[in-house]
């Protein structure tokens, strides 16, 4: 492993920040949209929103969801321990797989996953019920678990040193990201 712990892409307190706060607007219904910056530059769309460069919070990430104010609509983009920017325009998903249920947020969310590595959090206004989007798939009505072990997941504390071979090895239409942790670990 040596050395690789300092490599992770984020904290463990990070995790527990994420979670708190998707919990939180999960229960009060607050639409959020949250993009985890994993290997791909994610900076054309850091530029669409407003620079925040800010530690993560709970406190911080549930105040710029909160309905009517300014920062509320689009997504924020998290790189490292650090809330990047707020704000942030995603390119939609134009799958037809997705259901005609989800709006706006579930297609951004999607969408960016599609196109970059980032792992998405997504909490919908209407049901408060948590998605998780990766790789073009959606994890729908994520329950504390869930969410936890896709953010740990998204830290890649093993991946470091396999990055190159674990990317191009991944298939798209994978059973489950547990065979893809063995062969990483080999």
């Amino acid at each position: 492993f040596g050395g690789n712990l300092s490599e992770e892409r984020f904290s463990d307190k990070s995790v527990e920040e994420l979670t708190r706060a998707t919990l939180e607007l999960a229960k009060s219904k607050t639409g959020a949209l949250i993009v985890i910056k994993q290997w791909h530059d994610l900076e054309q769309f850091i530029e669409t929103g407003i620079r925040l460069d800010a530690k993560i919070t709970s406190q911080l990430l549930i105040n710029i969801f909160e309905k009517n104010t300014p920062l509320h609509d689009g997504a924020v983009i998290i790189e490292g321990d650090e809330i990047v920017a707020a704000t942030c325009y995603l390119p939609l998903s134009d799958s037809t797989s997705i259901s005609k249920d989800l709006g706006t947020r579930h297609r951004a969310g999607l969408g960016i996953s599609e196109v970059t590595d980032c792992v998405v959090i997504i909490v919908s206004e209407e049901t408060g019920s948590i998605s998780i989007a990766r790789e073009g798939k959606l994890i729908r009505y994520a329950d504390t678990a869930i969410l936890k072990n896709e953010l740990i997941k998204a830290q890649a504390k093993e991946e470091v040193k396999t990055k190159k071979r674990f990317l191009r090895g991944r298939s798209r239409h994978e059973e489950s990201n547990d065979k893809t942790k063995d062969v990483v670990d080999k």
